[in-house]
């Protein structure tokens, strides 16, 4: 096992690496901008190194000083949390010329699955469904229109490259397509630096379902069962849950084994997420990420596993100890990202914490770096905190979270919060009964 674990990230998600490490007895570093030296993290690592100024490109990215760092303070790990340069796959190619263990799967798989057209074609050779779409990258507007036609509209015009929505257009008749193309590669280019687009079918109301997986160097691969993120706004993660309320156990069963087969064959190491769009009975692979997601905590709820753990565990060489038989899904849980912007019309709002109060009580978790005082700096990401519920049911966690969101009290700045407390009390949402469009349908009638 690793001696000492440098983390690679700021906030909420660096706090939680530490918390792991510190009960598995592993000593920590913790690498900041010169705008985080009283973050959270810092204070409770073992050890802090400044990495640059604010700016993410000068510090959190910024690969020569976190690998210095490492070898200043003697770290044997890297854990790169989520966000920056989990998924960058040269970075972890760096960290393992220089000696360092990566916390994460293999810079190939990174790689493989960071090009959506060349995971989409990797998945479909290993059995995991995927939406009807283009087999690659589109060439000119004429091919374009050819392979719309043969998937019929409406046709939904992605980035190859990165994620997060952008490069993302939906061209509904045969008008819309040159403008939707056009549009898609510019963003694609902008964000991502690759102007490749492909395309695929556009499902009008379907689920977001993912599958969690873990999988050590020896060939076990085990699912940890699903969670369902449908509640989106432009393309991000809103609300998520698990189980999913659309799923019935022998869908969840064959969801599961599906991944599970496929990433043996791929020879996958580590933790990661494989997504899809669900509708009418079909699963869809739409993408996998290879780091630790964000909503995590909503699987390990319902598991009563520790997934950074088994994710330390498994870098270090140690094997899964357990079966897939042993994985007991037990109750429900809810997760709700609670970010620092206006809760309709997404205004960002960094600032100053004046007051801040942690719902707690029986199945609830509020996992965050802010604290009284604490200053949300204007540089990266908005989330202020993630509220976590778990109840004997489905029911019995919403009426936790809407008890838990009562409670918590973020002054100061202004949240999300008053959404969700609107969200819980929505008929449809309390029947389960959304879709990946339903989240802005609700905002867009409020016009937010």
């Amino acid at each position: 096992m690793f001696e000492k674990i440098l983390i690679a990230n700021r906030g909420e998600i660096a706090l939680r690496i530490n918390r792991a490490c510190k009960e598995m007895g592993i000593a920590t570093v913790a690498v900041h901008s010169t705008a985080d030296a009283d973050a959270m993290h810092v204070r409770l690592a073992d050890e802090s190194v400044c990495i640059g100024p604010p700016p993410a490109a000068q510090s959190y990215l910024n690969i020569p000083q976190i690998i210095a760092a490492c070898e200043i303070t003697g770290a044997e790990a890297i854990h790169p949390g989520y966000g920056f340069l989990s998924e960058n796959a040269r970075f972890a190619e760096i960290v393992r010329e220089h000696g360092i263990s990566f916390i994460g799967p293999t810079p190939e798989h990174i790689r493989l699955m960071g090009d959506k057209i060349a995971a989409k074609q990797a998945v479909k050779g290993v059995g995991i469904p995927t939406v009807p779409g283009s087999d690659g990258a589109v060439g000119s507007d004429a091919d374009a229109a050819r392979i719309a036609e043969g998937i019929e509209y409406p046709v939904l015009v992605k980035a190859a490259a990165g994620g997060g929505g952008r490069g993302m257009k939906v061209a509904r008749q045969p008008s819309d397509l040159s403008l939707a193309l056009t549009t898609a590669r510019s963003e694609a280019k902008a964000a991502f630096g690759d102007d490749a687009v492909y395309m695929e079918k556009y499902l009008e109301r379907p689920r977001h379902i993912e599958v969690q997986i873990i999988a050590d160097q020896f060939g076990k691969v085990l699912h940890l069962g699903e969670r369902d993120c449908s509640l989106q706004r432009r393309h991000q993660k809103v609300w998520e849950e698990a189980p999913s309320p659309a799923l019935n156990a022998i869908q969840r069963e064959e969801i599961g084994a599906t991944v599970t087969h496929a990433l043996q064959k791929l020879g996958y190491l580590g933790v990661g997420t494989v997504e899809f769009l669900y509708e009418d009975g079909h699963f869809y692979f739409i993408e996998m990420n290879t780091r630790l997601q964000v909503e995590h905590p909503v699987t390990e709820a319902i598991t009563g596993l520790d997934i950074v753990r088994e994710q330390i565990r498994v870098a270090a060489g140690g094997s899964i100890e357990m079966e897939q038989s042993d994985i007991v899904i037990s109750g429900h849980a809810i997760e709700c990202r609670v970010n620092a912007e206006n809760a309709f019309t997404f205004r960002p709002s960094p600032g100053k914490i004046t007051h801040f109060h942690a719902p707690g009580g029986l199945g609830v978790r509020f996992d965050s770096a802010i604290y009284d005082g604490y200053r949300i700096p204007p540089y990266y990401d908005i989330l202020a905190g993630k509220l976590i519920v778990h109840g004997r049911n489905r029911n019995e966690a919403l009426m936790r979270l809407r008890r838990s969101l009562d409670e918590l009290v973020i002054d100061g700045i202004e949240t999300t919060v008053p959404l969700f407390q609107m969200l819980v009390r929505e008929p449809d949402i309390i029947n389960g009964e959304y879709h990946i469009h339903w989240l802005e349908h609700f905002l867009a009638a409020r016009g937010a």
